[in-house]
């Protein structure tokens, strides 16, 4: 006897359903190899799942799009303030400024490399660093660092932390659909064995072939294992032989 395989992917689960509520609008109660109850279960299910999983694609396919618009504004920002830095270094270098500059920004007095922006919380902490360093050091009577001026960095950051906002808040919509859909999942997993058990139980009593041929009527999948396959090709071959 083949072994039955239950769905495994959502396509399959829902195309589960849909054969067995058809099954349903066929069928009277009295002649259905279910229960109403499976029925109403199966009736509840499906719409639900249907319309969460077009909710998590949409969600899905918004966050891809305003990620290609997210890692290049973050790639600006970050670049703006690379050079900010780095033009402060080449003025400390000439000796336009004091290496005492540094230390507005948080920076090590002796230290003239360029800090690490490369993730979202370096990019957001040295951000602001950079940005209220600045303007404090401009408020004590400091020379504005210029190409680029603090004010271009600042919209550039703001730019960036508007973006990250928003999307964060996709990110995590699109994980609270994804926890929902797991939820969904795992109910219809479990209709949907129900489902199954009563179908092969109601057709118990027939023979091997026509109780295979019955359920798999009402949406059941069976698969032949390797040896099985073997001998029903054996004798198909046999039966050509005698015929």
């Amino acid at each position: 006897m083949p072994y039955r395989r239950l769905p495994n992917t959502d396509t399959a689960r829902i195309r589960a359903i849909k054969t067995a509520i058809e099954k349903g609008r066929e069928l009277p109660p009295n002649r259905l190899a279910f229960s109403s109850r499976t029925l109403v279960r199966l009736h509840r299910i499906l719409p639900l799942f249907e319309n969460n999983i077009i909710v998590y694609r949409q969600s899905l396919n918004s966050q891809s799009k305003k990620s290609r618009d997210y890692n290049e504004i973050s790639r600006k920002a970050r670049t703006y303030l690379t050079h900010f830095i780095k033009v402060m270094n080449m003025a400390i270098v000439r000796g336009e400024l004091p290496p005492e500059t540094r230390t507005f920004y948080g920076l090590a007095v002796n230290d003239g490399t360029v800090p690490s922006l490369y993730t979202e919380n370096e990019l957001l902490s040295w951000g602001r660093r950079i940005i209220e360093g600045e303007e404090f050091r401009i408020r004590k009577g400091g020379s504005p660092i210029t190409n680029p001026t603090i004010a271009v960095v600042k919209i550039r950051f703001e730019h960036f932390i508007d973006s990250w906002t928003y999307y964060n808040t996709l990110s995590k919509r699109t994980l609270d659909i994804t926890e929902k859909n797991n939820i969904l999942r795992k109910e219809a997993d479990e209709a949907i064995l129900q489902l199954w058990n009563e179908v092969e139980t109601s057709h118990s009593n027939y023979p091997e072939e026509e109780r295979k041929k019955l359920c798999e009527d009402y949406g059941l999948v069976y698969f032949y294992r390797r040896n099985e396959l073997e001998r029903e090709g054996n004798r198909e071959v046999q039966s050509q032989l005698w015929a």
